[in-house]
């Protein structure tokens, strides 16, 4: 009996959820799409039956949801939402293509088509994800609505994420932030990719999360009554001159200020603009403009604008169609807000992207405009598909460097038009023509005019090439050029002869450095790349071998090291206790892997080098076996996006005696015996180890890193507290090299 009611309440609950969709369209939907709709609904129900989502909730549910969102978030119309209702018939159920044309027509049979995932055998060394975003990337040049149906579809599978096991769950949720959030935003689709951001934070590093909510909650009062206190002048001043229109404030997303305090390496307390105030102007069209200046003139007579920080997107709006004046000012108590001015039209561009604009589409030459966008849009992505050859991975890699970017367009000297990223250089230019031709490029002339290599190009400039057959790819070309297949081909072309010089450089670095007297060890070769701040010994060798490092630099870091580093060494560098060896089987017990806790084998990755303590997991390289990193490296959102099938769940167990390599950096203002306080403090006072050191000056603030050998990331914390209770010192990170 109780089944039976829970059964009936389903209905009645699925029911009303369909009742809530229709009344979205009432005045959007003719007749006879409403037909189709209810028709569509219905196939949908009887196709997937009693099936059940990982909530328990009937899988109805899901595309019902989608369909919501693509009606009241994206504003998509009476096809969009057929489809959002089948899009997973034809994968899930027992339907095809044809049937759904037969019943739908070929329009939706299409985009049906288009939404359907890959099915079948997946090379193994390919991601299934990548290939899946590959196919959807394929019919953006058909159909920009299957890629928005994708993402509504990404949106609810995000909020529904929590009945996941935690393991897919950081999986789909990297997946998110590394592909579907910069595609939403690419395509104008700005609260799509805010929650998208935020919900995907909350699955990959929920502490983190969590902790912002709940102090963004706790300030919540203040901030409504500084936003009340702020907006009043403007209101009062706003309704004297007539202008109608709604001031709202609302909080950064909790992404954004997590952003903001890993880029100023700052705390949440230390993030001073953590909103903004939207003021949306009810107007007419060929008024937009006017007003809008109107109320930034009304608001800066109150407070004073930052003049490097004003956004005129409503002269020259964005490629996807937004349009806004943004400006940030001096608010009460010395606060930076953030002011944004638009009208309703733009508002909802804003938050539709670019099916909004499709509302305001006829006998309007802006609307024409922003389609023209698109569509030049689209044609680079086909032009990328077209020149890809490479598998899904690698593909999505280049899609996203190249096509989630803001573009600009130049000539040719014939006067093609070629598309480049912003930000593109005249380099970039020759090898998006040809890769011979950028290979042999010795010069440019932009607009007639002679330029360097590293020009960077803007839209309108004309472009001509100068090659030679004698010129051949730089070292220094990588530090200017942007695009993926003009730094692939350069780094291919200068890979070849690096080794045989770095043979060479190693061997007249062992010269130079008997000169001077100093005996070339492991050791040595690590203080000179801390010195002059390389990645590894080959790229050390690389540069003395090409004479980039040069006799009066190795001079220099001889005298560097004699005034100072011996005698810090030799005063607070402890040496190390003479221990037995520990066991490799002992240290595989440091970390245990998925549900059974096996011990396996495993490296730590030198990209982040996560200690004991820190989220970490396992990654199955193909020549070196397990390699371990931290949840926050910078390779962790790229790692499970594209090789999900080769991740492993971790954990630490004890450490017992093991250290691990720590490296910190410490900024503040330089004094005297500072660097003799932070070694003291490190070994004497809180007996701890250390490696390597690197100190330097300049003007008056100080700078050092240091290799520290720690138990674990509580013990590098307590190490790190102390370090910063010093006099003169600013701060202390830990750094990933």
């Amino acid at each position: 009996m109780n089944s039976k009611k829970s059964n009936t309440n389903e209905r009645t609950q699925v029911i009303q959820e369909y009742r809530s969709l229709m009344r979205t369209i009432s005045g959007k939907a003719n007749p006879e799409e409403k037909k189709l709709i209810r028709q569509a609904f219905k196939t949908a129900i009887e196709a997937h039956e009693n099936a059940r989502r990982k909530s328990g909730d009937l899988y109805i549910t899901h595309p019902i949801s989608v369909a919501k969102i693509i009606a009241n978030d994206i504003g998509l119309g009476p096809t969009s939402i057929i489809c959002s209702l089948l899009h997973d018939v034809v994968e899930d159920t027992s339907l095809t293509i044809k049937d759904i044309e037969a019943n739908f027509g070929s329009e939706i049979s299409i985009i049906i088509n288009g939404l359907t995932k890959i099915s079948g055998v997946v090379d193994a060394d390919v991601s299934l994800q990548a290939e899946n975003f590959r196919k959807m990337i394929l019919t953006i040049s058909n159909d920009i609505r299957v890629v928005l149906i994708k993402i509504a579809d990404r949106l609810d599978n995000m909020r529904t994420l929590q009945y996941l096991k935690p393991e897919k769950q950081a999986r789909i949720a990297s997946e998110t932030l590394y592909l579907y959030a910069p595609l939403a935003h690419r395509l104008g689709l700005y609260s799509i990719k805010t929650e998208l951001e935020d919900l995907s934070l909350k699955y990959t590093e929920s502490d983190v999360y969590f902790n912002i909510s709940q102090k963004l909650n706790e300030t919540k009062d203040n901030r409504e009554k500084y936003i009340k206190k702020f907006t009043k002048p403007i209101k009062d001043r706003l309704k004297s001159e007539g202008i109608t229109c709604s001031i709202k404030g609302r909080p950064k997303s909790i992404f954004s200020i997590r952003k903001k305090m890993i880029k100023k390496q700052i705390e949440f307390e230390e993030v001073f603009d953590k909103f903004a105030i939207r003021i949306i102007i009810d107007c007419k069209e060929d008024k937009e403009k006017e007003l809008c200046w109107k109320v930034y003139s009304i608001v800066t007579d109150f407070y004073k604008p930052n003049p490097d920080r004003l956004r005129d997107w409503i002269s020259n709006e964005k490629i996807n169609g937004y349009e806004s004046l943004h400006t940030t000012v001096m608010g009460m108590d010395g606060s930076w807000v953030e002011v944004q001015i638009r009208s309703l039209r733009m508002d909802e561009i804003a938050e539709k992207g670019y099916a909004a604009h499709w509302r305001y589409k006829e006998n309007n030459l802006k609307s024409s405009k922003i389609q023209k966008n698109l569509d030049n849009w689209i044609n680079r992505v086909r032009d990328t598909l077209e020149y890809d050859k490479k598998n899904a991975i690698e593909f999505v890699d280049d899609f996203k460097l190249n096509l989630f970017s803001e573009e600009i367009f130049v000539f040719s000297p014939t006067g093609d038009l070629v598309t480049l990223p912003t930000g593109a250089t005249s380099l970039d230019f020759a090898f998006q023509i040809h890769t011979d031709l950028g290979k042999s490029c010795l010069g440019t002339k932009v607009n007639g005019k002679l330029v360097p290599l590293s020009h960077k190009l803007k839209s309108g400039d004309q472009i001509e090439i100068i090659s030679s057959r004698k010129q051949t790819p730089k070292e220094n070309w990588l530090d200017f050029v942007i695009t993926s297949k003009a730094r692939n081909k350069i780094k291919n072309s200068l890979k070849q002869g690096r080794k045989s010089i770095a043979q060479d450089g190693k061997e007249t670095l062992i010269r130079k450095l008997k000169h001077l007297k100093i005996k070339f060890t492991e050791s040595t070769v690590n203080e000179l790349q801390i010195y002059f701040e390389l990645n590894d010994s080959l790229e050390l060798f690389y540069r003395v071998g090409i004479g980039k490092i040069t006799n009066e630099q190795l001079k220099e870091f001889k005298r560097n090291r004699d005034s100072w580093y011996d005698f810090i060494k030799s005063k607070f560098i402890k040496k190390q206790k003479i221990e037995l060896p520990i066991s490799n089987k002992e240290k595989t017990k440091l970390l245990v892997f998925g549900e059974e806790e096996e011990v396996l084998d495993y490296k730590i990755a030198t990209c982040c080098q996560p200690i004991s303590g820190d989220k970490v997991f396992g990654f199955v390289t193909i020549k070196d076996g397990i390699k371990i990193h931290s949840i926050l490296c910078p390779n962790a959102i790229r790692l499970r996006t594209s090789f999900s099938y080769r991740i492993l769940n971790c954990k630490w167990k004890s450490a017992n005696n093991i250290e691990f390599d720590a490296l910190i950096e410490i900024k503040g203002i330089d004094s005297v015996g500072l660097v003799n306080k932070i070694t003291n403090i490190i070994s004497s006072h809180m007996n701890v180890n250390m490696k390597l050191l690197n100190f330097n000056t300049n003007d008056g603030l100080f700078y050092g890193k240091i290799t520290l050998l720690v138990k674990n990331n509580k013990h590098l914390e307590k190490v790190t507290k102390q370090i910063q209770k010093i006099e003169g010192v600013e701060q202390v990170n830990r750094i990933n090299e």
